[in-house]
This record gives structure tokens, C-alpha cells and sequence, in this order.
């Protein structure tokens, strides 16, 4: 039998869980730099979605993450530091699609022929709901930004109707446009591959959410997992629609430039509302 200690791991523990009580971020707005509520706003930091929308329906894969935080930070070491990781997560995710697809990629051209087994649809459920799940983790962050760090009741309940109905609205439009820089992408249509996809994707995420409190994009390691399994999947001949690796490589490289050119207008407009990074910027 243990004995009861005052101040033991036991008891810090749970005053660690009852400090974040209301923490809709996972702890991801507590790193420095994010951890202070705005007391006001900005025109462009509410215009900063706006922005958004007419990126994103210009098939342009923007990172939330930058677009929105990068104006509320209240640093530039805190914008450095989501910088840091968000790339660090770009080439990972590149390194590990290049690895699995390169390894496995004509294995699976070989077994994912016909009519997937409905095993299938089950475990692509399984596997999207924890993709879901650690990505609410990490973007959680970039609308309670705009709220105060700890939320009541009545705000959370608030708070999650608009994720759950947005959401809602995101699968009943079918991805819109920023749907078609996924469909364009070799074989992503077969439940198979899909899954995988989804998997390797949650494992990364979830790894991060470990690494640090720091928020990351996560538009970034979707955007490295894509290019690597494309560009690997070209190499390997393990794509279906004869994709040759120029052609993987010229794809691969328009999205990094499309979440750069997103990157930049982040930073700009962070430097026009924000003199910490500003100074940070061009100081």
C-alpha cells in the first residue's frame, strides 16, 4: 500500500487537470506568446477568416494555424516557434509517406485491386473519427483563439455547436474546393489507401501533440504526407494512373508554394496589426 503524500505526483497531477478545466485548446494556447485572451480585436484580426475563405476558394491549401494565430501572438519568437514546427512537421510527414509508400506502395497497387471488402468501411470510420479527434486537438486553437482561455458551460456548449454544425456543413458541401487539391492526387478514391492515409496522418499528429504545447499547422503536414506519397508512389510505379515523378514533383510543388504564398500573406497581416511582430519581422 502506498502511502498518501501531500505533494505527490498523484496530487500534482490532478491539479494539472483541474488548471486546464475549460481548455477547449489542449493546452495548445498556453505556450507563451498565446496564453493571454485579446481584451480587444482588431478589424483585420476578425477579417483574418475572411481572408481565409477567398484563399481557400481559390484551391489554395492556406494554413489556418498561420493565418489566424500569427495575428494574436504576442511575440515574434512565439511566431518563430510555430514556424518551426509546422516545417519540422512538413518534412516528417514527407520523410514517413516516402518511407511507407516507397516500402509498400507496389504491395498495395498489387492487393487493392476490385471491390474492397466492407471490413474496409469500418476501419476508414475508425480510423477518420481518430483523425478527427487529434485534429480538433491541434486546430481547436485557431477559433478559441478569438474567446477567453478558460470557458464556461454555456461557452463551451457554444463553442462546440459551431465546430459541430460547421463541420456538418463541410461534408454536406463535400470539401468544396480545397476537396479537389486531395482528389487530384493519385489513388485517393479506393477506401483502401484512403484509410492508410488517414492513419499515418493521426500517428504524426498525435506525436506532436506530445512534442511540444506550441500550436502547429497542420495544413503543412497534410500537405508533406501528400507530396511524398505522390512523388514516392511515381518512383515506385505503384501509382495506377501512370503519373510519371516530374509530374508528382511539379504537383508537389505548386501545393508547397500555395501554403508558402498562404505563410507570407499570414506574416503581413500579423505585421499590420501586430508591433510585436512587426518588430519581430522587420526589426
Amino acid at each position: 500500500m502506498v502511502p498518501y503524500q501531500r505533494n505527490g505526483p498523484g496530487l500534482r497531477d490532478c491539479h494539472d487537470r483541474l488548471d486546464h478545466a475549460g481548455d477547449v485548446s489542449y493546452s495548445r494556447l498556453s505556450s507563451k506568446g498565446f496564453e493571454t485572451a485579446p481584451k480587444s480585436f482588431h478589424f483585420l484580426q476578425l477579417a483574418a477568416p475572411l481572408f481565409l475563405i477567398i484563399l481557400t476558394r481559390l484551391r489554395m491549401p492556406v494554413s489556418t494555424t498561420f493565418l489566424l494565430l500569427s495575428v494574436f501572438a504576442a511575440s515574434g519568437k512565439s511566431i518563430g516557434a510555430v514556424t518551426m514546427k509546422s516545417i519540422s512537421g512538413y518534412f516528417i510527414a514527407f520523410i514517413c509517406a516516402v518511407i511507407l509508400w516507397g516500402t509498400l506502395g507496389p504491395w498495395m497497387k498489387q492487393r487493392f485491386t476490385g471491390e474492397a471488402h466492407p471490413a474496409w468501411r469500418i476501419v476508414q470510420w475508425i480510423t477518420t473519427g481518430l483523425l478527427w479527434s487529434v485534429w480538433l486537438q491541434q486546430d481547436a486553437a485557431n477559433i478559441a483563439v478569438f474567446l477567453p482561455r478558460t470557458l464556461t458551460l454555456t461557452q463551451f456548449i457554444a463553442f462546440a455547436s459551431v465546430i459541430f454544425f460547421g463541420l456538418g456543413l463541410l461534408f454536406r458541401m463535400g470539401g468544396e474546393k480545397i476537396q479537389e487539391v486531395v482528389d487530384e492526387k493519385s489513388d485517393v478514391f479506393d477506401v483502401r489507401p484512403a484509410t492508410i492515409i488517414d492513419l499515418l496522418y493521426s500517428v504524426i499528429l498525435y506525436i506532436f501533440k506530445f512534442a511540444s504545447k506550441v500550436p502547429m499547422s497542420t495544413t503543412w503536414v497534410f500537405v508533406g504526407l501528400l507530396a511524398g506519397r505522390e512523388i514516392s508512389m511515381a518512383a515506385r510505379g505503384a501509382n495506377t494512373d501512370g503519373r510519371t515523378v516530374t509530374a508528382a514533383l511539379r504537383l508537389a510543388g505548386r501545393d508547397l508554394l500555395f501554403v508558402t504564398i498562404g505563410f507570407i500573406i499570414s506574416l503581413l497581416l500579423a505585421a499590420a496589426i501586430n508591433p510585436a511582430a512587426a518588430n519581430a519581422l522587420f526589426n
